[in-house]
């Protein structure tokens, strides 16, 4: 009987995972099997011991390959369940980056940043169009500002897409002008190219890394 005339998934090369775990007892399998092959072997034509170290390689090689498969599979699985938890944290979130904010009638909480050098600033909302619906004076000292979503007369704005800018001047003159941050709901978030991108609220997207803030939907009333 010549072993090398056994295929391969009698030691469990075609089959998964569980057939690592079996290895051991197809090891003790085939090494019976080679006794038998030694002790019935012709004494007038004896198995080259060429033949005997084919065996031993082709099992070997099968082992190898079945331990590799699984490791590979190990680390897949782990590495592509903790990317998709990773992911999933983001949705729901409230982000607080530099993009626009879908208004809902909720009042919108911005973060503003002054230019170096500033001696006062202001806050400049537009609609999707770009057009000036409101502009007001902010002070340096300000590091939360609550817009209502009313425009200069205090009119109440219907629910869409605004976008905050903010403007800050030295001695009467404008010398920077920004887009706020803001906090906006993350609808959804995906990889491409290696690179984490969420959706928000108002549908543009940013890159996860230009966010400097999270927060629970439920603090959004506590900031």
């Amino acid at each position: 009987m010549d072993i090398s005339q056994i295929p391969p998934t009698a030691f469990g090369a075609g089959n998964t995972a569980p057939e690592a775990q079996e290895l051991s007892s197809d090891f003790e399998t085939f090494l019976r099997m080679l006794t038998v092959q030694m002790q019935n072997q012709d004494p007038l034509n004896p198995v080259d011991s060429a033949d005997y170290a084919v065996q031993l390689a082709t099992f070997s090689s099968v082992e190898q390959q079945v331990m590799t498969n699984d490791l590979l599979r190990g680390l897949t699985d782990q590495i592509g369940g903790s990317s998709m938890q990773q992911l999933a944290g983001w949705i729901g979130m409230e982000a607080l980056a530099r993009a626009p904010v879908q208004f809902d009638g909720t009042p919108v909480n911005i973060r503003p940043d002054f230019a170096e050098g500033a001696d006062h600033g202001a806050l400049v909302v537009r609609d999707s169009a770009g057009t000036v619906l409101l502009r007001e004076p902010l002070g340096l000292s300000a590091d939360a500002v609550e817009w209502a979503g009313v425009d200069e007369n205090g009119v109440t704005l219907p629910d869409g897409t605004y976008r905050f800018e903010i403007e800050s001047y030295q001695n009467g003159t404008l010398i920077d002008a920004r887009v706020a941050q803001t906090y906006s709901r993350i609808e959804e978030a995906r990889v491409d190219g290696g690179i984490t991108l969420l959706r928000l609220a108002d549908g543009s997207e940013v890159i996860s890394t230009l966010v400097t803030g999270l927060r629970a939907p439920d603090q959004a009333n506590s900031t």
